[in-house]
C-alpha cells in the first residue's frame, strides 16, 4: 500500500482530499495540530469499509499524525520517524496553510511573517525531506495546493497570494530537479470553494463569486480532492510542473 501524507488533513479541503485517497487505496497520513471529530469519523468510517474490503483493492487506510508544521526544526525528524514506521512516502499534497486576510498596509508584522512561515517556508522544508525519500525508490507524486488568487489576485489577499504565487513556482522549478527522477510535481489551484474558510465572506460576496463563474456555481471540496487523485496516479505519469485549476470557471 502506497503512502501518502497529507498536511493540514484534519478538516476541510485537507480532510476531503485525505478521505477521497484512501478512497482509493492508498495509506493516508492526514497530517495536523489536533485531531477533529470529523476526521475521527471518517478514520472509522475507512476503518470499517477496509475491514470488510476482501478483494485486495479499493479502500486504504487514514491515519492522523499529530505535527505543527510552524516548528520548521522539527520537520526532518518527522519525516524520518514516518519513514521507519511506514516505510517509503510515495506522495505528498502540500495543503496545510493560513488564509488570513487583511489589507497589506493594515496587517500586523507577525501576521505576515506567520503567514509566509507556514504557507512557503513549511511546505518547502517538508518537500525537501520527503523528496528525498522519493528520490530513493525513483518515483513519488507532489501536489502542492496553491489557489486561483495567485494568479488573479483579489482585494484583502495580497500577502495570502504571494505565499501561493511562490508555492507555484516552487512548483515549476522542483518539477525540472527531480523529473529525471520519475517524480512528478504538481499544483492544484481551486478557486473559492464552498469550505468553512470562504463561510467568513459575505452571503452577497459569496453569491456574486457565483455568478461570475463561468458554471454559475462555486467548487465543492470533492472536486478539488478528485484532482489530486488524479495527479497521484498513474494516468498522469506524463504530467508534471503543471497548475491545475479547478474554480467551476470562475477565471474562465
Amino acid at each position: 500500500m502506497r503512502n501518502v501524507l497529507v498536511t493540514g488533513g484534519s478538516r476541510g479541503l485537507g480532510l476531503a482530499i485525505a478521505s477521497r485517497l484512501a478512497s482509493c487505496g492508498y495509506r493516508v497520513i492526514a497530517l495536523a495540530r489536533s485531531e477533529t471529530k470529523e476526521l475521527r469519523a471518517e478514520m472509522e468510517r475507512t476503518a470499517a469499509l477496509s475491514g470488510r474490503e476482501t478483494s485486495g483493492t479499493g479502500s486504504g487506510e487514514l491515519r492522523f499524525r499529530a505535527f505543527d508544521l510552524a516548528d520548521i526544526g522539527a520537520i526532518g525528524a518527522m519525516v524520518s520517524e514516518l519513514r521507519r514506521e511506514l516505510g517509503p512516502l510515495y506522495g505528498l499534497v502540500n495543503n496545510a496553510g493560513l488564509g488570513t486576510a487583511g489589507l497589506l498596509s493594515m496587517m500586523r508584522d507577525a501576521d505576515i511573517e506567520a503567514l509566509v512561515r507556514l504557507n512557503t517556508v513549511s511546505p518547502l522544508i517538508l518537500t525537501k525531506y520527503v523528496v528525498r525519500s522519493m528520490m530513493a525508490e525513483r518515483q513519488g507524486r507532489i501536489v502542492n495546493i496553491s489557489s486561483i488568487v495567485a494568479a488573479s489576485g483579489y482585494k484583502a489577499l495580497s500577502a495570502y497570494s504571494a505565499t501561493k504565487a511562490s508555492l507555484e513556482g516552487f512548483t515549476r522549478s522542483l518539477a525540472r530537479e527531480v523529473g529525471q527522477l520519475g517524480i512528478t510535481v504538481n499544483a492544484v489551484a481551486p478557486g473559492f470553494v464552498d469550505t468553512a474558510m470562504t463561510h467568513t465572506l459575505g452571503e452577497a460576496e459569496r453569491e456574486q463569486i457565483a455568478r461570475r463563474s463561468a458554471l454559475r456555481r462555486m467548487a465543492e471540496p470533492d472536486d478539488v480532492a478528485g484532482a489530486v487523485e488524479y495527479l497521484l496516479g498513474e494516468k498522469a505519469r506524463n504530467i508534471t510542473g503543471i497548475i491545475l485549476t479547478v474554480d467551476a470557471g470562475n477565471t474562465a
